[in-house]
């Protein structure tokens, strides 16, 4: 049981900012930086109390598409409070990590308030390279107080040299093994999976923070056309997170001593009952099983035991959505149906995915539809890297009766991570476990296959013949044994 005074620290989510610009002129688009400040000054008028943001005492940013030196600091003396500890976070650190020290700050006593804002801004990117337009942003000297950056290299040397640094191509070849592993037809899992993504849409339509607020058909999502483009078979355009859009969100915590001090009305409050991660780290080709997300499994019955309850006794879902297998490697990690649409959002692909920053929104969304009050309890995921790094954020509209539980389980994952040696030069024969097609506007398609090859032992290897990327695209590929000659396949 909580004493009165770890009761007094519990978090408490009172502040919620969601903003986004569709300026087609970059000149009087916002920066990213504008758009932090307007979303952070947004979270502190939702909470009534104009006297909030000046005693924040923590402000963390995760990195985008952009240069600033420490957006936390610029930030941090725009609301009035300079002296808050400043922190940036690196691409490949987990969002949800910064949510949760934000909480755990305040549950430790360390903070009474905290803060947690992100922006980016791609249309304004996209805008001035369709215009020819120069943008600039705002220049910083300063550096943050605190620099989070991931420990390792999210590509194995093999993958880089097979050009597979590009998210979208690592992401299909775990899809066909997903495919494979439930016995779908290469045509029956396209169909669903635009299904899925159909529905997705939809969601998006109803949600007013999301960036494309209309229903797109299951043919138009499934098939490559010239506004949809195959991507990374079986991922067309409508399947990938877009990137860009001008997008911005803050969360605004504070202690329940301090929201009561404050006077912020306890309809605004939402408790956050776990944050719980995983940071064990094995590149795609090196996974034991490459569809599989044994991080998710674990961080996801950590924070549901945290919580004391089951999945089924959530009430709104939010799986990262970054690519269709994300979706469904958490889905069934968590003992979900894996046909139903488990976003609130809509999705990145949908209601955007703004660089490194999408867990923000999705978290302040769920926020918004507890605070409704036909809904009680929300599960939002995170995913770094290339399925990397797993997290989930279990939030309430009741206190925990353990109290806030914030937990790195990286060690546990790794325990139970199968992990294989990848060859950076093979000649010789093998079987395949994952494949994709690589499609580019200015390039031949390309095919790329992840092999076993013996002792436990992978290899990968690539090819451009017209016949075989159209036999890749019709049939199953997964457990057929083919020659290769120096990473070229042969047969």
């Amino acid at each position: 049981m909580n004493t009165a005074g770890s009761t007094n620290r519990t978090p408490v989510l009172v502040g919620i900012g969601l903003i986004s610009q569709r300026e087609e002129d970059p000149a009087r688009a916002r920066e990213p930086l504008t758009l932090m400040v307007d979303a952070v000054e947004a979270a502190g008028r939702d909470t009534g109390i104009s006297a909030v943001l000046t005693g924040t005492q923590y402000v963390a940013v995760p990195r985008g598409r952009w240069r600033y030196r420490n957006p936390a600091g610029a930030v941090a003396r725009a609301i009035g409070a300079p002296s808050a500890t400043q922190v940036l976070a690196d691409v490949g650190v987990l969002q949800q990590s910064l949510i949760g020290e934000a909480c755990a700050r305040i549950a430790r006593g360390e903070a009474h308030t905290t803060l947690v804002t992100g922006a980016d801004a791609g249309y304004r990117l996209l805008r001035a390279q369709i215009t020819g337009m120069a943008v600039t942003e705002t220049t910083q000297t300063d550096d943050p107080h605190l620099s989070l950056a991931p420990k390792e290299h999210l590509f194995h040397i093999a993958e880089r040299r097979a050009g597979l640094e590009i998210p979208v191509a690592l992401y299909a070849i775990m899809e066909s093994a997903f495919r494979a592993r439930h016995g779908w037809s290469v045509d029956a899992h396209r169909d669903r999976l635009a299904r899925l993504y159909a529905h997705f849409s939809t969601i998006a339509a109803n949600n007013p923070h999301a960036w494309h607020r209309h229903s797109v058909s299951i043919d138009t999502i499934r098939n490559a056309g010239p506004r949809n483009p195959m991507q990374a078979f079986p991922y067309t355009r409508h399947h990938c997170s877009t990137w860009n859009v001008d997008q911005g969100s803050a969360l605004l915590f504070c202690s329940v001593a301090r929201a009561n001090a404050l006077g912020i009305h306890p309809s605004k409050w939402i408790y956050p009952v776990a944050s719980t991660e995983s940071n064990a780290m094995v590149p795609v080709s090196a996974r034991g099983e490459i569809d599989a997300c044994p991080g998710a499994r674990i961080t996801g019955e950590a924070a549901l035991m945290a919580g004391q309850m089951t999945i089924r006794e959530v009430d709104l879902v939010e799986l990262y959505s970054c690519f269709p297998i994300a979706v469904s490697a958490y889905a069934q990690a968590l003992g979900l149906d894996l046909e139903t649409p488990h976003t609130i959002t809509g999705g990145m692909p949908f209601a955007g995915g703004p660089f490194n920053n999408y867990v923000l929104h999705a978290s302040g969304r769920a926020a918004e539809l507890l605070r409704q009050g036909q809904r009680r309890t929300a599960l939002v995921s995170s995913v770094s890297g290339l399925l990397t790094k797993q997290a989930f954020g279990l939030w309430s509209t009741k206190p925990p009766s353990g109290g806030f539980t914030c937990a790195d389980l990286s060690s546990m994952v790794a325990q139970q991570s199968d992990i294989r040696d990848v060859v950076e030069d093979f000649t010789g024969n093998g079987s395949v476990v994952g494949y994709t097609v690589l499609h580019s506007r200015d390039q031949l398609s390309r095919g790329i296959v992840l092999l076993d090859i013996g002792h436990r032992r992978r290899a990968i290897a690539t090819t451009e013949n017209p016949e075989h990327i159209d036999r890749l695209e019709r049939d199953e590929w997964i457990g057929q044994h083919l020659t290769i000659d120096q990473n070229r396949i042969c047969t």
